[in-house]
């Protein structure tokens, strides 16, 4: 679904890198004059033009990305007690390899069902109508292509959701995968599924459980 989760090494350093700067200097610019320049830093270490990570990097929530050309963009409202839990199995996942995997074509039939699913998660999320957020919580366009590529990436998919989240799927280009959840018990039930998970697969992982950081980069 085309909205940033900010989950990203390379988008953390680009947003956090121009805003201490812009501190130091005391440009007294806005984030949002930031944004250019942080994206541009991204474009440096994965080869691509996009804010859907390095936009909630340093705005803070989740966004939508209109138009990546112009940058038009806009933060989504954040249901109270939504959580998020991360798994990051340490494998190595380029973004420029995952990206090339991707089919240029994809199902028309597929793009409507996604654009409702898209529709459907921003209504849910201004109405906190956490069952409609849980029904579009499904990328039928780019994580069947890129599931393969994490190890154990359905198993982990089957136990998040018995375990209460209201969605499972990859952050970007992954490895990392999120688990939406309605409340920290649920958040963290996933963490624990996916820690006896990996434990048996031999597999390290780190985890983390958080609110939706809806600041963005800010000054200590």
């Amino acid at each position: 679904m085309p909205f940033g989760s900010g989950l990203g090494s390379s988008a953390a350093s680009a947003a956090g890198g121009v805003f201490a700067v812009s501190e130091f200097l005391r440009t007294g610019l806005t984030k949002y004059d930031l944004l250019r320049f942080a994206v541009e830093g991204e474009q440096i270490a994965d080869g691509a033009f996009h804010a859907d990570n390095v936009g909630p990097s340093l705005l803070g929530g989740m966004i939508l990305i209109r138009d990546n050309e112009t940058l038009d963009i806009k933060k989504l409202h954040i249901p109270s007690g939504l959580y998020v839990a991360i798994i990051y199995p340490h494998v190595e996942v380029l973004t420029r390899d995952s990206r090339n995997i991707l089919n240029p074509e994809v199902k028309f039939n597929d793009v409507i069902k996604q654009q409702g699913n898209l529709g459907a998660f921003i209504a849910g999320m201004y109405t906190s109508d956490y069952g409609l957020i849980s029904r579009s919580l499904q990328d039928l366009l780019v994580e069947p292509q890129r599931a393969h590529l994490i190890p154990h990436f359905y198993e982990m998919k089957e136990l998040a959701m018995s375990a209460g989240a209201l969605g499972f799927s990859i952050s970007g280009a992954g490895p990392s995968m999120f688990a939406l959840c309605d409340n920290s018990i649920k958040a963290e039930s996933v963490i624990e599924a996916a820690i006896k998970l990996y434990k048996t697969k031999r597999l390290d992982i780190n985890t983390y459980l958080s609110k939706i950081n809806q600041e963005g980069a800010i000054r200590f």
